[in-house]
């Protein structure tokens, strides 16, 4: 397993809101102490990522309002740097993704902020740039990816990557999300974007079911590169939203992108409880063994 990481991605945000930099901190010194066999790698500077890249899912308006000092919305605050914080983790995003497509290498970002709900003009939902549709496009018009898939596994649905992704040749999204929840989309589905929204407090026994048939999706779709939205916010003791996995069926999902042998790269999405290190850790040990 090769872990995406810089510390760099710590150093905004408060810990009064529930996208906090312990997420990450706490998350990376677990992984590092149970799991020393595993590679770790520092991703490409904010600089490294150029426009034309972010280009490639975002409007010129969007990339300049990310560097206008007032707040995007209530959950989504403007801070200094989030412009070269957001890039880095697309960076991340963007080598582990190649990593996965050209050498088969299972890959992990685990930075800051996540990025499914930035839509191609707007950040929203402690989202500013939206990382796995940026490395679905790029793994398509610069890799020679032909077929393109995301798996989003977080409680909350995907719609920037919906929106950004919808209609486009050659890609497929699904996402298992708990609806009525944020941000309120993804109740149906349409061309290449299927959604399985899953009421609060569901079983898991039910939950696990549509995540199945979503992964399921996935393996008919017959991707050249499968991208892992993987948010751990389904998980029953988060604290944002009303849904019951336990730390075993992080796992799970786990086995069966791992059971799948395709060329697979994950990105941190959500997750905000005190347990998301032991979340990422069953997750990512599952698909490292398989």
């Amino acid at each position: 397993m090769v872990i995406f990481h810089d510390p760099q991605c710590a150093g905004y945000g408060s810990s009064m809101r529930p996208e906090q930099p312990a997420r990450v901190t706490r998350s990376a010194a677990h992984l590092r102490a149970t799991h020393p066999d595993w590679t770790w790698r520092v991703p490409p500077s904010a600089t490294s990522v150029a426009d034309a890249t972010l280009l490639l899912a975002h409007t010129p308006a969007h990339l300049k309002r990310l560097a206008q000092p007032r707040d995007f919305d209530a959950d989504t605050p403007f801070f200094p740097g989030i412009g070269d914080h957001a890039r880095r983790a697309v960076g991340a995003a963007l080598a582990a993704a190649e990593l996965a497509l050209r050498e088969r290498r299972k890959a992990f970002s685990l930075m800051r902020p996540p990025g499914h709900h930035a839509t191609a003009g707007q950040a929203m939902g402690f989202c500013y740039l939206n990382q796995i549709a940026i490395s679905a496009l790029h793994a398509r018009c610069e890799l020679g990816a032909t077929r393109v898939a995301i798996w989003d596994f977080d409680a909350h649905h995907g719609n920037g990557t919906e929106a950004i992704l919808r209609g486009r040749e050659g890609f497929l999204f699904t996402s298992v999300h708990q609806y009525p929840g944020y941000p309120g989309t993804g109740t149906v589905s349409f061309e290449n974007c299927r959604n399985w929204p899953v009421a609060p407090h569901t079983p898991r026994a039910a939950h696990l079911a549509a995540l199945r048939e979503s992964f399921d999706a996935v393996l008919a779709f017959a991707p050249d590169l499968v991208l892992v939205s993987a948010g751990f916010d389904a998980y029953m003791d988060d604290p944002i939203t009303a849904m019951t996995l336990e730390e075993s069926d992080f796992a799970t999902l786990g086995s069966w992108l791992g059971q799948s042998g395709l060329p697979a790269a994950a990105i941190l999405e959500g997750g905000y409880s005190d347990d998301l290190r032991m979340l990422i850790d069953a997750f990512l040990s599952a698909w490292a063994s398989r």
